[in-house]
């Protein structure tokens, strides 16, 4: 329970500081094989390079977003009702879990029929779900039985982060400094792969293979629809966690969500440039 005495659900509301638009850059949206495949990144724009006859053009270049529909202009942010479940149909359709009425614990009973949470309670109406009887519905479960999840599909687009679009347009940018952009791209090094064979482009096979030998996990809870997937490995980029959460004590559920998203999570903009945790490949 939160023990913040002036929190109530009827009236929590997001910061709007989690919900500014970030300069110099857009969320963006790359599709995959299905229509409900909907990968986000941040195109983020560069400034010319000044060369003696005026300025060479950059292309915008693409990173990682984290930051969830919070930083969507055309999403409706209500932290009362939660945020949309982009797996829902995703598991539905794997026809391996069934919904419960409720809580299955007695302690989350007890939490329900407890009358004086009322006023703390959000409109979450989504149901728990389980695994059915003698099924696994863990993502390396899929993977081991050789199944290329939309989990997995919309990993390997959001590793690439646009990667073979971004070497096209240095290609025809031309000039001096799309050339040594294109060159330090064209180069990896081979590193110590132990055994997986690191493709130039990741791939949704390649995911599976990683995850079903063990190298890497997707962390994936049925009860949680509403993640991003995203892959944790040595052959993928680097993730940085972060406690999403807020004090018993001294904060609410907005207040939390404003320290977490945008100081942790989100893009800070200071001293003319940005600021974010790092994404890149595992050396």
């Amino acid at each position: 329970m939160n023990a913040n005495p002036e929190f109530l659900a009827s009236s929590a509301q997001v910061d709007q500081a989690a919900v500014q638009p970030l300069p110099n850059s857009e969320k963006v949206y790359v599709q995959g094989s299905r229509p409900d495949i909907q990968v986000p990144m941040r195109k983020v724009s560069q400034a010319d390079t000044p060369t003696a006859f005026g300025g060479e053009q950059n292309p915008p270049v693409y990173v990682y977003d984290t930051s969830g529909p919070y930083t969507d202009p055309q999403a409706r942010i209500d932290i009362r009702s939660g945020l949309p479940a982009v797996r829902a149909a995703w598991i539905d359709e794997r026809n391996d879990t069934e919904l419960l009425t409720g809580p299955s614990s007695a302690y989350g009973q007890e939490r329900i029929q407890d009358e004086k949470l009322d006023i703390l309670r959000f409109n979450l109406t989504r149901q728990p779900r389980r695994a059915k009887v003698g099924r696994n519905v863990s993502q390396m479960h899929y993977a081991r039985q050789g199944i290329v999840t939309p989990e997995m599909e919309y990993i390997a687009i959001r590793e690439n982060l646009c990667r073979q679009e971004y070497m096209e347009s240095l290609r025809h940018a031309g000039g001096k400094t799309g050339g040594k952009m294109l060159d330090l791209l064209m180069q990896q090094h081979p590193g110590e792969s132990f055994g997986a064979a690191i493709p130039a482009e990741i791939t949704p096979e390649f995911v599976r293979s990683e995850v079903a030998c063990g190298r890497a996990i997707i962390p994936a809870n049925i009860n949680h629809p509403e993640l991003e997937p995203m892959v944790i490995g040595r052959n993928f980029l680097v993730k940085i966690n972060a406690n999403i959460g807020n004090s018993a004590v001294t904060s609410s559920i907005a207040r939390g969500g404003e320290n977490d998203l945008v100081y942790s999570l989100g893009w800070r903009y200071r001293d003319g440039s940005f600021h974010r945790q790092a994404h890149s490949r595992n050396p």
